[in-house]
């Protein structure tokens, strides 16, 4: 069954104290906040709510919660336990839907979408997990735009049509960052179309100060996203205040998505260590990195986990990447009576961009048997100097 969930849209600017070519073009004026726009969504294909689940007695509420029993007398029952809340949060890694300008057709992303496979196509072998989450987020790397004037001396232009955002919401993904280095492949106004395409399905999107916030079962989960690689240091004032500004807001959950390191590395560069700490220390419950395109390690700090690439995932920006190796990595955040607790429940589900090996079919499918315990071998390895390990069911092992 699709989700149905309550969408928070929480719009926030920020202008730049001086020029961009000026020394001091990294500092940032406070943000000022604009209005907040509450939206009920529901997937396209859901099913209608019900009042009970199969083989369950208790009514549910929209959210999918068990409503509050009260006894026929009005008494609270004997052993009344503490409201308990869990939230579970999936990331996957570069979505690009799409070509870059002057990409082969054939056997391409919009080849293969023109062959009528349909929106549901290309997430069909991970929806379950997503349906099945309370939240899921992804890098969308390139606009959705039909503009024709790519950006100058950009080497890989990457747009596709803005259709394509039903193939997001198809595959059940609620929010997505949008800082990175393709967002302005297509200037301004490919920027300006994909946020209409996002708004229009229903979507979720973040960039440098534009942040959102997401609702699930009452729970509150804000977003910033950043591109480190373009921006350098200017991207600590987004982060700083866009944590800060979630957290006035309301948000229990606050995300970190960061677009940084070096292309095909498999290991983080010292400033991705750095940011990554900072955006902790600053008040993220959740880092979530990607840009090199292939696996890095996972590190526990202050209690809280830096992912630092996710890898590809549904990647049509490269017909056959040598590598095809990505996760989805999960958490699930506990609350008891409003209250996050801190229980380090994470796992990772090991993945290949492809459902075939000799090709891109843009088709990211959950590895099996040998394939998923070799990809868990290879985040272990990335994750070591970090003292974080994942068992054979990528679940986190505990005292390493």
């Amino acid at each position: 069954m699709n989700k149905k969930k309550k969408l928070l849209i929480l719009l926030l600017s920020a202008q730049c104290a001086f020029s961009a070519c000026g020394k001091d073009a990294n500092k940032i004026s406070p943000i000022q906040e604009l209005p907040v726009i509450y939206l009920e969504t529901e997937r396209s294909g859901a099913e209608p709510p019900k009042d009970t689940a199969e083989g369950d007695s208790f009514p549910k509420d929209s959210s999918g919660q068990k409503e509050d029993v009260v006894p026929a007398d009005g008494s609270a029952a004997e052993n009344d336990e503490k409201a308990e809340i869990q939230i579970t949060i999936s990331a996957a890694g570069d979505v690009t839907m799409g070509n870059y300008l002057g990409q082969g057709y054939e056997s391409s992303f919009r080849y293969t979408y023109a062959q009528g496979v349909g929106d549901s196509y290309f997430f069909e072998n991970v929806a379950e997990i997503f349906e099945a989450d309370d939240m899921t987020l992804v890098n969308l790397e390139g606009p959705l735009t039909l503009s024709e004037e790519p950006k100058e001396g950009q080497v890989y232009c990457i747009s596709g049509d803005p259709g394509y955002v039903n193939i997001l919401a198809a595959g059940s993904v609620e929010v997505v960052g949008m800082g990175n280095n393709h967002r302005l492949d297509y200037l301004e106004q490919g920027s300006a179309d994909t946020v209409a395409a996002l708004e229009e399905a229903g979507i979720l999107y973040a960039y440098d100060d534009k942040y959102c916030m997401f609702e699930a079962k009452s729970i509150r989960i804000g977003v910033v996203s950043v591109n480190e690689v373009s921006q350098g240091y200017a991207v600590e004032q987004y982060i700083k205040d866009g944590i800060a500004s979630l957290r006035e807001q309301g948000a229990d959950l606050v995300l970190a998505s960061c677009h940084w390191g070096i292309e095909k590395d498999y290991y983080p560069e010292d400033y991705q260590r750095s940011l990554g700490q900072k955006c902790i220390d600053w008040g993220a419950d959740l880092v979530i990195g990607h840009h090199p395109h292939v696996l890095q390690g996972v590190e526990e700090y202050q209690g809280k986990f830096i992912v630092y690439s996710l890898g590809n995932f549904c990647f049509g920006a490269n017909r056959n990447p040598s590598d095809k190796d990505c996760m989805i990595f999960q958490q699930t955040f506990t609350f008891v009576d409003g209250e996050k607790k801190e229980d380090q429940d994470v796992r990772v589900i090991p993945c290949l961009v492809s459902s075939v090996a000799d090709r891109n079919d843009y088709k990211p499918t959950p590895a099996r048997d040998e394939e998923a315990q070799r990809i868990l071998d290879k985040i272990n390895e990335y994750s070591q100097d970090f003292h974080v390990e994942f068992d054979s069911q990528g679940r986190l092992k505990k005292g390493n």
